[in-house]
């Protein structure tokens, strides 16, 4: 998922299909949401080589990310609707050891899915601890409408091009 500032989306979708391209993917499936600022990257590459190649990209040419503000690996799209959504974390939930704390994060647009009921509903299922400050893993869940992506990553998978401009 790839987010930008509104009604620069035409110009993100050229921007990231660049890279793309560069990471060796000449056909990906990059779409503009019916969400001003949100597209969606269906790619061969791996999400995590995106974002690393992003991260390079702004280190060695700052100039050439302009319109991308965020680049948010997602590893499995699912159904809008909490079992759906748990599902889909449990089979990434191995990623965790069981020393591993995590936090969940949930993004909503166009949904009135309740928060609560998806929290409940990943948590029951996980044995390791909860800490909203100082955790291993995120559990994100970005809600689109009638389709939710589901990613466990750390903080570093995910992408701020603002804040990568101003660590240089």
């Amino acid at each position: 998922m790839v987010t930008c500032a509104r009604h620069f989306e035409g110009e993100t979708r050229e921007e990231i299909g660049a890279i793309l391209e560069e990471l060796g993917d000449t056909d990906p499936q990059i779409t503009i949401t019916e969400m001003s600022g949100i597209l969606t990257v269906k790619t061969r590459v791996d999400p995590k080589e995106i974002v690393k190649k992003i991260h390079e990209k702004i280190k060695d040419e700052p100039w050439a990310m302009r319109y991308t503000l965020r680049a948010i690996p997602i590893f499995a799209t699912v159904n809008t609707d909490a079992e759906s959504i748990g599902h889909a974390v449990m089979e990434q939930i191995h990623k965790l050891k069981p020393e591993d704390t995590y936090r969940i994060t949930i993004e909503k647009r166009h949904s009135d899915i309740s928060s609560s009921q998806i929290i409940t509903q990943i948590a029951d299922q996980i044995k390791n601890k909860v800490s909203l400050e100082k955790y291993d893993w995120i559990i994100l869940v970005e809600v689109v409408g009638k389709i939710s992506g589901v990613s466990i990553l750390k903080d570093a998978d995910i992408l701020s091009v603002e804040k990568e401009k101003r660590i240089i």
